[in-house]
């Protein structure tokens, strides 16, 4: 039995349908899967594959699109299975048209957006771990959301970037900065359903212009640090950032803590694609340090 077959009997399974595809076409994935579509002239699905080990990677992928969907504030692709065969770990979810939206979709994003963010927990957090990127995430339940961000998202980077070889005055600055944290993070926000890694390439819309979001690295945290990575690395109009702050205003200060939220992405990058970000993490570090003297 090929992967192919394997996979179109999970799906025959899981919808309770036959399933029976032709070639599957090989699709845009990004740069850490392969990602493909596959249908037969009733069903079209997007699957996702990469090594065995990626199975946990794909199965908190699935959680994460279901964490997301649950409070119906914004439409995610729905994950219907994952499974390893031969060697292969795969993710089968809803195939979606998307393209790039402007103007109503994008006030739409930045409501639904907003909407999705007023779905709290009593901690911040998740049930489980995940992976930003194929980055590890530790998301390990945290009563303050300053001890849960100093702990498991720059103390947990800036470690990896220790083991990485990144060390000197990019550990003492970070080191530094560690100890200043109750300046920088002044507010007291709540924990927020947040999809955890919206950059503009994980936003889409479908063909009636509703968004859509998917490749989350979920978890419960101050809604600023979402919005935070959306101006990172842009793809998001004023209409959407406009939209937001109508239906949930951020709070003052916001501007100072998107650098500190917006440095935990960019350590990411570092451990993921090396020295080319480590200037731009310590000037990121340099200049919150300036705002606690």
């Amino acid at each position: 039995m090929s992967l192919w077959h394997h996979i179109a009997e999970h799906i025959s399974q899981s919808t309770g349908t036959d399933f029976s595809p032709s070639t599957p076409s090989s699709i845009g994935g990004g740069c850490i899967n392969s990602a493909f579509k596959i249908s037969d002239d009733k069903q079209t699905w997007f699957v996702k594959t990469n090594t065995a080990s990626s199975l946990e990677m794909f199965e908190c992928e699935a959680e994460g699109l279901n964490e997301l969907a649950a409070p119906q504030a914004i439409r995610v692709p729905r994950a219907l299975c994952t499974d390893v065969y031969d060697s292969h770990a795969y993710i089968v979810m809803d195939y979606l048209q998307l393209g790039r939206g402007a103007g109503q979709s994008q006030q739409l994003a930045g409501e639904q957006l907003a909407a999705l963010h007023q779905s709290q927990a009593e901690r911040f957090g998740w049930h489980r771990n995940n992976t930003i990127g194929a980055t590890h995430q530790p998301n390990s339940w945290t009563n303050k959301w300053a001890d849960f961000y100093r702990e498991h998202r720059l103390g947990f980077q800036l470690d990896l970037a220790a083991r990485n070889g990144y060390g000197g005055s990019l550990q003492k600055t970070g080191d530094r900065l560690m100890s200043c944290f109750e300046q920088l993070i002044d507010h007291d926000p709540q924990p927020s359903l947040i999809h955890g890694d919206l950059w503009g390439g994980n936003l889409g819309f479908d063909q009636e212009g509703q968004p859509v979001i998917y490749d989350p690295a979920t978890y419960y945290g101050d809604r600023e640090a979402e919005i935070a990575m959306t101006e990172l690395f842009g793809g998001f109009s004023q209409d959407f950032y406009a939209a937001y702050n109508d239906a949930w205003p951020l709070d003052s200060g916001y501007r100072v803590r998107k650098t500190l939220y917006n440095l935990y992405h960019i350590l990411n990058h570092l451990n993921l694609f090396g020295t080319g970000y480590a200037g731009q993490a310590q000037n990121m570090m340099d200049r919150l340090l300036a705002e606690c003297r």
